[in-house]
């Protein structure tokens, strides 16, 4: 059968979703929402983590000073991952200035990310997060380019294994149990590659 590969985003496209995401759009707690919606985004990214596993963070399971987190990933398997610097800033801006006040609010909760009332952000209410910000970034969210709870894991790999990693360390970074599950990012950078080469060597075209 025919391999459907994962979409990746360009990473000009990521860094306009991640600023529209902190793009303060409503009166009120709009700014703290602003905030945590920047953070959760440039999380996904800067992480690679799956959207159960960003929602299901404790706030002791991230350390901003060393820039790692711990995530709780499939079948009880846990792994520690660096986060990105962009990363680091947005999550400092949401832990010290937004997320105290709207769990105060709440009942009080461990998660990393919540919502509107204080308890902890839900999976559907993070891909609303995702869905809303890509529409008002101009980006699909219908059809086969569609950018969905998953694009910013894909290009994450996309962008790590575009950039040189090593295929066994992007498939620890992922989680993934096989590096047969991995390979197929590998697939897409070659794709890629590919383009490149054809529009490039002088000797590429007969």
């Amino acid at each position: 059968p025919p391999r459907r590969l994962p979409r990746a985003l360009p990473v000009h496209d990521v860094v306009r979703l991640v600023e529209t995401a902190g793009a303060v759009t409503a009166a009120g707690d709009g700014a703290a929402l602003a905030l945590r919606d920047r953070a959760l985004l440039e999380f996904l990214y800067g992480t690679g983590a799956r959207i159960s596993e960003a929602v299901g963070a404790a706030v002791d399971d991230l350390d901003v000073d060393e820039g790692t987190v711990l995530l709780r990933g499939k079948g009880g398997r846990t792994r520690l991952v660096p986060v990105g610097g962009h990363a680091v800033a947005a999550l400092r801006a949401w832990l010290v200035r937004a997320r105290p006040g709207l769990v105060a609010a709440g009942r009080g909760t461990p998660a990393v990310f919540v919502n509107a009332r204080g308890g902890p952000l839900t999976r559907q209410g993070a891909w609303m997060v995702l869905r809303r910000t890509a529409e008002r970034a101009g980006l699909p969210v219908t059809g086969p380019h569609a950018v969905s709870p998953h694009t910013l894991r894909h290009s994450y790999a996309t962008h790590l294994l575009d950039g040189g990693a090593d295929v066994r360390v992007v498939q620890e970074l992922l989680g993934h149990a096989s590096v047969t599950t991995t390979q197929v990012y590998t697939l897409v950078t070659v794709d890629r590659l590919r383009e490149v080469y054809a529009t490039a060597h002088p000797r590429a075209r007969g």
